[in-house]
């Protein structure tokens, strides 16, 4: 009786490993998903901003981030998911986290592309823990906004971001950080 028990609990941890397995993203469309969504923002950011196609051309990569949610009142929180490339082709998956405190009431998406206009910008990227802090003043009411940002990239490293498509209806003046980590979509 005892080794059937033992035996059930085996196959019990086994299915459970393959459930997991199942839920990891393996194998789902998840990729296309985001690569579909990066193309759509892309074409949106060139035609808003003409200029970003010579700096895409002259960035050693690109980090676009095609969708981001961002909710808070008084506390915050953000998640999106996006992909890193090099020379047009995603090289890398990421998804951004973020959390912000501070006077702070609403609801926003956004699209966004960090530029790495240099190796050694994209290096420190691609090698980094991922947090950048930072401050920001803002206002989003439907297609309108406005933004005033501080971060810690912009002084440290060859970074340029474009910041496009924002709606939703969000104002405040808060202090935040991002998490950016790899993901296998």
């Amino acid at each position: 009786m005892i080794s059937n028990n033992r035996r059930q609990f085996a196959l019990g941890l086994i299915a459970l490993g393959g459930i997991a397995a199942c839920s990891n993203g393996i194998g789902n469309n998840n990729a296309a998903e985001i690569d579909a969504r990066i193309d759509a923002a892309l074409s949106t950011m060139y035609q808003l901003h003409p200029g970003a196609q010579n700096l895409s051309k002259k960035a050693a990569g690109m980090l676009v981030m095609p969708l981001i949610t961002e909710a808070g009142i008084g506390l915050g929180t953000g998640y999106g998911r996006g992909a890193l490339q090099i020379e047009d082709v995603n090289v890398d998956y990421y998804s951004s986290t973020s959390a912000s405190a501070g006077l702070q009431i609403g609801f926003q998406q956004y699209s966004y592309v960090l530029f790495f206009m240099t190796e050694s910008a994209l290096r420190e990227f691609r090698t980094a823990n991922g947090w950048v802090a930072g401050a920001n003043v803002e206002y989003v009411y439907k297609d309108q906004s406005d933004y005033l940002g501080t971060e810690t990239t912009s002084a440290t490293s060859d970074v340029v971001a474009i910041i496009f498509a924002q709606a939703g209806m969000r104002f405040g003046a808060t202090l935040d950080g991002t998490k950016y980590s790899r993901i296998i979509p």
